[in-house]
């Protein structure tokens, strides 16, 4: 790990500075963008979920109250007008492997005609799901920590694969898409919704990572890996996701998605199962004047064979997210937000292991300079789970809270 973190520290201090102006966008020009993030918290006394306790935020009491969090860069080559290919690199402390790979794709993005567009791409990426995570890094811009939704999507959920978006501008009644997705290697998702339950986190699974699995819950049905890959191909067949959204300009935009991973949970590739999951998601986003509206909700379920039959885990969650530009009120380079969200679990073998909750979520971010950005947040989680108990929580009632203050040096 010693050098992860040197390979990070350097990254990091690429970023000191005014950042890098891009390359001209021409073909062969490459633009390189990133940052180092640093940041002061006080975090719960649980053991964070990364290290296997049952606590729902990034840190926990292993974690100290100064952290070097991580650094970020992107590369994108343009190779003509309509192609690029882009890649997202991460370097950690928490990563076993020091430096990984979020993101590694090609684009195809010709110039519309007439009313149409259309674009391809084919790589690793995020499905076109979230509308909350849509900043450098697949970061949100309105606080430190994305929603439920969006926490697990960034740890479970890639694209590996090629996806099509294909877009109509009706004119007076605002912008159509459809998005449709061929997808592999993504087999294990739905075990952290079963076994971990919800969580909050910016901390999306890198592509040659693994993660690790609650020691209660490895305990408690008898596992026998406390880790788990997230991105391999386990049964040979082909997921997917579609989806359908609606945009106009003063309104807002409408979105739908199913995903479904068609895995088989009765096949095992050596330690690891595949997980059958599937679910809807639905969104919303609307802006008036300085203020930004979305909502999101996904309800879905996974099911994991076993010598007994099938276990069905079902999950479902939604999210309110507030933002307010505070340049209205006279507070130029200032934004206010604030989230609400709730979640749920359910699973048809043991009861301990099923959770209620809900969050709040307040950020004051300041960018008064393109090199650097200020944020403050406070998360207070309030969550119901027998199986706290067995990880050593006082009761199954749990209240949380987490407080960061983030430095982005942008470069």
């Amino acid at each position: 790990m010693g050098k992860g973190i040197r390979i990070a520290l350097f990254l990091a201090a690429l970023c000191v500075g005014q950042r890098v102006p891009a390359f001209a966008q021409s073909e062969g020009a490459l633009t390189v963008s990133g940052y180092g993030d640093f940041r002061a918290l006080t975090s719960p006394s649980e053991t964070a979920w990364l290290n296997g306790g049952l606590s729902k935020f990034r840190y926990g009491n292993n974690d100290g109250n100064f952290r070097f969090a991580e650094a970020v860069a992107q590369g994108d080559l343009r190779l003509g007008d309509d192609f690029s290919v882009v890649a997202l690199a991460r370097a950690e402390p928490e990563q076993r492997i020091g430096l990984d790979l979020l993101e590694g794709y090609v684009s195809w993005h010709p110039a519309a005609a007439g009313p149409w567009s259309w674009s391809i791409k084919t790589g690793a990426f995020f499905p076109t799901i979230s509308l909350e995570n849509d900043d450098l890094g697949w970061t949100s811009p309105y606080t430190l920590t994305p929603s439920a939704i969006n926490s697990w999507i960034g740890e479970e959920l890639r694209t590996i694969g090629s996806e099509g978006i294909v877009r109509y501008d009706s004119g007076g009644f605002g912008s159509f898409s459809f998005t449709g997705a061929i997808t592999c290697c993504n087999d294990p998702a739905g075990v952290l919704i079963a076994d971990r339950g919800w969580a909050m986190d910016d901390r999306p699974s890198g592509l040659f990572s693994d993660l690790r699995l609650p020691e209660a819950t490895v305990k408690l049905f008898h596992l026998g890996d406390d880790r788990t890959p997230m991105f391999v191909e386990i049964d040979g067949t082909p997921g997917w996701y579609a989806g359908l959204g609606w945009q106009m300009a003063g309104i807002g935009k409408l979105t739908v998605v199913r995903y479904d991973n068609e895995g088989d949970p009765y096949r095992r590739s050596g330690a690891y199962s595949a997980w059958d999951t599937r679910f809807w998601s639905y969104g919303a986003r609307t802006s008036w004047n300085d203020l930004v509206l979305i909502a999101q909700g996904l309800q879905g379920q996974t099911v994991i064979g076993t010598s007994f039959g099938s276990s069905y885990t079902f999950f479902q969650s939604a999210f309110l997210l507030a933002s307010y530009d505070l340049e209205g009120i006279g507070l130029e380079d200032w934004r206010a937000s604030m989230r609400g969200d709730v979640f749920q679990t359910r699973h048809s073998g043991s009861s301990l292991t099923n959770e209620d909750g809900r969050a709040g979520t307040l950020a004051l971010s300041w960018q008064g300079v393109d090199w650097l950005r200020v944020t403050g947040e406070w998360i207070l989680m309030q969550s119901r789970k027998n199986e706290y108990v067995l990880a050593g929580f006082a009761s199954p009632q749990a209240s949380q809270q987490e407080l960061q203050l983030s430095a982005k040096i942008f470069f």
